[in-house]
């Protein structure tokens, strides 16, 4: 049952067996599991179906950190959370992933990529995505890609096999929600505080607002916050009333080791065959197929050189665009329409924002309509050529260059933070502050996996690699990347409290029933996209909430 908190009629005191807050791909993946049970769940989301600036406003807050992230353009506050813009992509952590690394530091999950991989498979499912296994040396999916990727020495590269679904949270999972007796999602009910019990122990009830002033309180079971790596911290350290620092910070973890999977642009493979190294990991020319190849840091050049995890992707630079395929696509740009609504604007807006900027663009002509038109007349030999070349599979543009794009694990650093600011939002409640760093280790990666990742992919080629500047300097020269909306670390799985905020089955330390889904729970990131992890975990919470509420 779907109803908004807005609405007259929305009841002032909502009771429940499991209150969930967050209706992402966690949030919905958990309520899923208890459709048709006799339990009732609670889900609650801050915005609405459909993204609304008003709501989205929320997420604003301020970075201070040396490696810039706007919050507010990095996340999206609707049902469906960030999923209705993600890109599908399917990929369990590497069994390296969740081991302590000697020279990784705070690295180490408390469970094993053995433990996870039944939720895995389950993950699949949720993701509509046909049941393959995973491939037990850490190489991804052991499934075949559309085209087979390029070999590399396995002591320093290997081609691991990830997974795309077209499925979006919010969209495909709206009508099951909707109809689901037991479950009932609340839009526009935002969380203001966890009221903690007097002894510290438990939560008894979550105080919930919205933008118009009204205010009331949901009492559950059990409670689980579902809201990402930044809400997460930042709704326990909202939660200080009985706990100072609020729940699970007795140590002064909530908030720390921050982390996303920074990316950026290490440089470019000129001449020899760019095409053809570029083809097999080329995800818009592999139609028809779900299963892609990416190029990453074999676990043997990752311990030989002290590196974390990463990734590297080679784009196609495109060379002098022809006269009348630049005419063809200036004018397909020219009729393309505005965002009718505000949630359609709103979701243009974040998907330029989180654009990397790094990645080439594909180049048109600009002009009047005539002007085009007869442009795109005078050279309809260029758009028969460019179709003749799309045919043979090959670019419709002959290339000039490969870009190369790295996207990398970073380092769990205690100094990488979220904290409250002074400023409030217009809920009154205090907004975040981003203090996102790198450390040494991160630096060092970043630097000397691109060289690899360069020099290799040029001999595969037999082109030359050219570095950007950052990667040709020392380490002093700090490393040109940004975010990539991959936020992570700030809630973390420990077997002691001392060292993390949950333990091994997603339960806050100190507190008898509150529970934390998504990536704020993981230690260490790995380079694979976390939503599929972030669905397996989420999944393995709920069946540990089913045995619990018996």
């Amino acid at each position: 049952m779907i109803v908004d908190y807005l609405e007259d009629s929305a009841t002032a005191e909502n009771a429940a067996d499991i209150c969930i807050v967050g209706a992402g791909a966690a949030g919905i993946a958990i309520a899923r599991s208890f459709i048709g049970t006799s339990l009732r769940v609670c889900l609650l989301e801050g915005g609405g179906l459909t993204g609304e600036l008003r709501s989205q406003a929320l997420y604003r807050g301020q970075s201070v950190g040396a490696v810039p992230l706007d919050p507010a353009t990095s996340r999206m506050r609707a049902f469906g959370g960030s999923c209705n813009l993600w890109g599908g992509g399917c990929m369990p952590l590497n069994p390296l992933d969740l081991c302590a690394r000697d020279w990784v530091a705070h690295s180490g999950w408390p469970i094993t990529a053995t433990e996870l991989e039944p939720y895995y498979l389950r993950a699949l499912e949720v993701c509509g995505l046909p049941r393959r296994q995973i491939d037990g040396s850490g190489n991804g999916f052991d499934a075949l890609p559309g085209l087979p990727p390029i070999p590399f020495d396995r002591d320093k590269l290997n081609n691991q096999i990830f997974m795309r679904t077209p499925l979006l949270f919010g969209r495909d999972y709206l009508a099951e929600i909707e109809r689901a007796p037991n479950v009932t999602a609340l839009l526009h009910a935002n969380l203001l505080e966890l009221n903690v019990t007097p002894d510290g122990r438990a939560i008894q009830g979550a105080t919930i607002g919205s933008l118009s002033g009204k205010r009331s309180v949901v009492r559950a079971r059990h409670f689980v916050l579902a809201c990402g790596g930044i809400e997460n911290a930042r709704l326990l350290l909202l939660s200080d009333k009985v706990l100072p620092g609020g729940p699970g910070n007795s140590h002064g973890s909530v908030g720390r080791y921050f982390m996303d999977h920074p990316s950026g642009k290490l440089g470019a493979v000129v001449g020899g065959r760019t095409d053809q190294l570029a083809r097999p990991y080329d995800r818009a020319r592999a139609r028809g197929t779900a299963t892609f190849p990416e190029i990453c840091l074999s676990e043997q050049a990752q311990q030989a050189h002290g590196l974390l995890n990463g990734r590297v992707h080679p784009f196609v630079e495109e060379g002098t665009v022809p006269r009348g395929l630049a005419a063809l696509r200036g004018l397909r740009t020219g009729r393309r329409v505005a965002p009718p609504d505000e949630g359609s604007l709103l979701e243009a807006e974040l998907c330029a924002a989180m654009r990397n900027s790094a990645l080439p663009e594909s180049r048109g002509a600009t002009g009047t309509t005539t002007g085009l038109l007869l442009q795109l007349a005078l050279g309809m030999g260029d758009v028969a050529r460019a179709l003749a070349r799309k045919r043979a599979g090959k670019p419709a543009v002959r290339s000039s260059h490969l870009v190369l794009v790295g996207y990398f694990e970073q380092a769990p650093n205690p100094e990488s933070r979220v904290r409250l600011d002074h400023e409030v939002d217009a809920l009154g409640q205090r907004k975040i502050c981003m203090d996102w760093r790198l450390n040494a280790l991160d630096r060092h990666t970043y630097r000397n996996a691109a060289r690899l990742f360069g020099q290799e992919l040029a001999r595969a080629s037999g082109g030359r690699f050219e570095p950007e500047p950052w990667v040709a300097a020392g380490d002093e020269t700090p490393p040109q990347v940004e975010g990539t909306g991959h936020h992570m670390g700030t809630t973390r799985m420990a077997e002691d409290a001392r060292h993390g905020v949950v333990d091994r089955d997603c339960r806050v330390h100190g507190m008898d029933n509150l529970h934390i889904a998504g990536s704020s729970v993981f230690p260490t990131g790995g380079w694979a996209f976390p939503t599929f992890t972030i669905i397996a975990l989420g999944l393995r919470l709920a069946e540990r909430l089913q045995a619990l509420c018996g």
